[in-house]
């Protein structure tokens, strides 16, 4: 129930892809994963803007910041240490003591010794409603929706053809971004072989609880973070490894509550509430990969790990530059071939 798993019969396949983070982590490998992420996220706001300010629904964002918390005295050294990494990666943190989070969100519980406020980041009121208004806005621009299962393709001079419970689907250019479901495909068009695996995260979300907070609010010692939604309040968090096909163990999303216990002046409601797992595709550089392979005929964009909802629509910027054979030097950290 801790804030990391990792299945025990699931450990022999794990260990090449943990081997590879353990070599990333040395400081050469590090840094490079370090720039390439902050060279997303830099661009996600501003992208997410743009492409939901075309469609005219910018309210589904609400940039009104995160506060990271912290219970112990104990723990002020360590947020200190990560509020120096912030501000080294030009990252825009503030501290607020004890009095400053009371006023800013007095639901939370006196005892809490203060914390960090990260006022350029912002949150989804309702994620699923954001698909859909994209998928509505792509219709009536004249996209056409095939929902198939794909088995498997192949490339030929004029493109590709992919092989489904539908029949043969042909196309000019095909764009792999199947989250954490990319490897085999990408597999049998490239001939490469990518050590993807799947981080698989929780939420419960709490319906009855929608006045709770203002904005975000992680825990540090807790280690999970609790946003307010449309639907009420949601608590995500923890990473289990145990592959694509085992069953999910809700239990995980139900520990998620527990942990909240202490943390406000009154215990959150779980009346009606609903669980959730879902499976974050992740490389073990932390990286992407987003490039354009086989002659142009085959794009990817896929293993987004903890950020593929923060980093899609700068994601999908670059996508559409790289259709276009305009593609910069700036993606060079995220190419196939670095597998």
């Amino acid at each position: 129930m801790g804030p990391l798993r990792l299945d025990w019969k699931y450990l022999p396949k794990a260990m090449p892809w943990f081997t590879r983070l353990l070599l990333n982590l040395r400081p050469g490998p590090f840094q490079r994963s370090v720039a390439g992420i902050r060279t997303l996220n830099e661009g996600s706001l501003g992208a997410w803007q743009r492409l939901l300010g075309s469609i005219g629904r910018s309210e589904l964002f609400q940039e009104d910041g995160s506060l990271l918390v912290f219970e112990r005295p104990e723990s002020r050294q360590a947020l200190e240490a990560l509020r120096a990494r912030m501000q080294q990666q030009a990252v825009a943190v503030d501290f607020w003591p004890a009095e400053t989070v009371r006023e800013a969100a007095p639901q939370l519980s006196p005892s809490l010794q203060g914390g960090l406020f990260f006022p350029r980041t912002g949150h989804f009121i309702d994620p699923y409603r954001v698909v859909c208004e994209l998928f509505e806005a792509a219709k009536a621009s004249g996209v056409r929706f095939i929902q198939a299962q794909v088995d498997g393709g192949r490339l030929h001079s004029g493109g590709v053809s992919l092989a489904s419970d539908q029949g043969t689907l042909d196309a000019r250019q095909v764009l792999i971004s199947c989250g954490a479901h990319s490897a085999r495909l990408t597999g049998a068009l490239t001939g490469k072989q990518v050590p993807l695996d799947t981080e698989r995260g929780y939420h419960l979300m709490l319906p009855g609880e929608h006045q709770r907070l203002p904005f975000a609010v992680t825990s540090l010692e807790r280690k999970f973070i609790m946003t307010p939604m449309a639907e009420g309040l949601r608590l995500a968090g923890t990473v289990e490894f145990a592959g694509l096909d085992a069953p999910p163990s809700m239990q995980r999303a139900w520990q998620l509550h527990r942990l909240s216990k202490g943390l406000f002046r009154r215990d959150l409601s779980v009346e009606g509430a609903t669980p959730w797992m879902g499976l974050r595709p992740s490389l073990p550089d932390s990286l992407p990969v987003i490039d354009r392979v086989c002659g142009g005929r085959v794009l990817l964009a896929f293993g987004h790990q903890h950020l593929g909802l923060t980093q899609a629509a700068v994601t999908a910027e670059w996508v559409g530059r790289l259709a276009e054979r305009a593609g910069g030097a700036e993606m060079g950290a995220y190419r196939l071939d670095r597998f």
